[in-house]
């Protein structure tokens, strides 16, 4: 960006001070805001977990504050500090009128989103491997278990192991359902309600404006852009509006359906 285009962007943003233990944004909280760290030092936090401390010069939730995502952690001064910020829809109404200095913003934001999830798909994969390799040497302790004399200590070893094998099942693991595939269950009533995340074995249902949540067994129809998949299963929990289903088992022609379905969601989080 060039130096005019800096000086205008600048001219944006308001000044902020933070005393030390002050905090700047709250996991769960909506982003309003970009941010960018001047003075002192920010730690950032994941549920009770540490996971590292900005210090000048530093984008603070650059992706929440450009998108209005909700925030995944919590920030907090650990010294006095100051930041910079202009409110989100401030700052896009600023570019809407300011072409020139919108397109090198975000030319240079997309580069730097795009090297964060770079460098986070090759922890991923390696974790993955961790995973994969982990799974392997426990299903080869249980199947020496099953063999071994049957003892107390050797049954409780073998149901721990099967424990963590099941649990690491392919199936288990959730794919949010994006605005660009659109995803929905059609209840006993007709009504359309948006599905959060989904797997082959659950499903969690977005919150509805005045809709009671369900309890116990329940069932409704998957509703996906190319086909419609009756489900069934136990709510097994409500959160706010919000409810999980822990899916029954489907016909073969119904499974195959969800998986295709699966698949192509998982398709939008590859980076080609």
């Amino acid at each position: 960006m060039t130096e005019e285009h800096l000086t205008q962007l600048l001219g944006l943003l308001q000044r902020r001070s933070l005393a030390e233990g002050e905090g700047v944004f709250e996991e769960g909280s909506t982003a309003d805001q970009l941010l960018i760290l001047t003075e002192g030092e920010i730690s950032v936090h994941q549920g009770l977990e540490e996971r590292f401390r900005l210090r000048p010069i530093s984008l603070v939730g650059e992706l929440g504050g450009m998108t209005g995502l909700t925030r995944t952690s919590t920030a907090i001064a650990t010294q006095p500090s100051e930041v910079r910020y202009v409110g989100t829809e401030a700052l896009l109404q600023f570019f809407q009128q300011h072409g020139q200095v919108a397109y090198p913003f975000y030319h240079s934001f997309l580069h730097i989103v795009a090297d964060k999830l770079i460098r986070d798909r090759r922890r991923m994969d390696e974790m993955r491997q961790n995973i994969i390799t982990t799974q392997k040497a426990m299903k080869t302790m249980r199947a020496a278990l099953l063999e071994a004399e049957d003892t107390p200590l050797h049954r409780m070893l073998f149901e721990e192991l099967d424990a963590l094998i099941e649990q690491n099942r392919k199936g288990h693991y959730m794919v949010d359902a994006p605005r660009a595939i659109p995803t929905r269950v059609r209840l006993d009533d007709g009504s359309l309600r948006d599905v959060a995340r989904l797997s082959n074995e659950w499903l969690i249902v977005a919150a509805g404006p005045g809709a009671t949540p369900p309890a116990g067994e329940w069932s409704g129809v998957l509703v996906t852009t190319d086909t419609e998949i009756p489900v069934s299963g136990i709510v097994e929990r409500v959160d706010g509006g919000s409810f999980t289903v822990n899916l029954d088992t489907l016909i073969d022609e119904y499974a195959d359906a969800l998986e295709r379905h699966l698949t192509r969601l998982q398709m939008l989080d590859i980076i080609l």
